[in-house]
């Protein structure tokens, strides 16, 4: 094996994600495609891995995919290959929908241990791309971390390029995904269209300034978290969804600090898939309180809606049926 040729840097790649990670065995998440393929290779040459293959059935012949797939994870050396099929919803779009089922069916078949995700640097780029667009702050610009548990993503500084030329190297076919071709898909026109074209106009270098830009956030991000929980801490009173937050004290709060407080607070009360433009919102009834009413934050409820307000000088969370 070259030394200093694609196969050998995706494995100092995860080698050194392992160090890092320690642990007797772990999973790794296989489309198929040149990304997972790779990583799969690798990995089985590391440690014990098991390869969990979702079936998302939303293309014909999707069960064939799959099944080459597991086939392949076999030959190169998994201790167990498994077919995961799913039922794909529709709760905030097709992608998304696809994404919460693929990872609701990792995490059921992992069995304890930690998921490997091929994501790239390519991929660090265009989620950084999207939480710019999207203007959803800089928790979304922070993209993707190397280890959130129990997913753990070795390939982060490898580019995706890489990826497939160690495919080419093993001799390796990876599947060819059309989604990944499919303009309707904004990812997908992000990688195609506006990253070459940032590249053409900026000289170069793009992806990876984007990727680096998410490291320096997240760094600076983690900070400020923990200064939120420890300055939250001291104004909540009561416990569990009758938590609430005393008004005078969190106003005086830095703007940083005291948003991040706020999060934490909404989703400990049962919140989730928060904006910027929502804690903003739960923000204002403090800083800009005017008597407004309450703030409705999105939740897992299903015949009722969650809402933050104020009341007698406490932000407060309730409940209201849904109409």
């Amino acid at each position: 094996m070259d030394r200093s040729g694609p196969v050998a840097r995706l494995r100092a790649a995860v080698s050194a994600f392992g160090r890092t990670h320690p642990g007797q065995r772990w999973c790794v998440a296989l489309s198929g495609g040149a990304d997972s393929l790779a990583l799969t290779a690798v990995a089985t040459r590391l440690r014990p891995t098991t390869a969990l293959i979702v079936d998302h059935r939303l293309q014909p012949g999707s069960a064939a995919v799959a099944e080459r797939a597991r086939a392949a994870a076999l030959e190169l050396g998994c201790v167990d290959a498994q077919v995961l099929p799913v039922t794909v919803g529709s709760v905030g779009g097709p992608e998304a929908a696809a994404r919460t089922a693929r990872y609701d069916a990792l995490q059921g078949a992992r069995d304890g241990a930690p998921v490997l995700l091929a994501h790239t640097l390519d991929d660090q780029a265009e989620t950084v791309l999207l939480g710019l667009g999207r203007g959803s702050g800089a928790r979304s610009l922070s993209g993707m971390r190397a280890y959130d548990p129990p997913w753990g993503r070795p390939l982060l500084g490898v580019r995706r390029a890489v990826t497939v030329a160690a495919c080419a190297e093993l001799g390796l076919r990876p599947w060819q995904d059309p989604h990944n071709a499919d303009p309707r898909f904004t990812r997908v026109r992000l990688r195609t269209e506006v990253l070459p074209l940032l590249e053409q106009v900026l000289g170069g270098g793009v992806a990876e300034a984007l990727a680096r830009t998410a490291t320096a956030l997240r760094e600076d991000g983690e900070t400020l978290d923990e200064l939120a929980a420890a300055a939250g801490a001291g104004l909540r009173t009561g416990s569990g969804a009758d938590t609430r937050l005393d008004a005078a004290g969190m106003s005086d709060l830095p703007v940083g600090v005291r948003r991040r407080v706020i999060r934490a607070w909404l989703l400990d009360g049962g919140a989730c898939d928060l904006t910027d433009v929502q804690i903003r919102a739960v923000d204002a009834l403090l800083v800009a309180w005017r008597g407004q009413g309450g703030v409705a934050v999105p939740s897992g409820l299903v015949r009722e809606r969650l809402f933050a307000g104020r009341r007698n000088g406490t932000l407060v969370l309730y409940r209201e049926p849904v109409d």
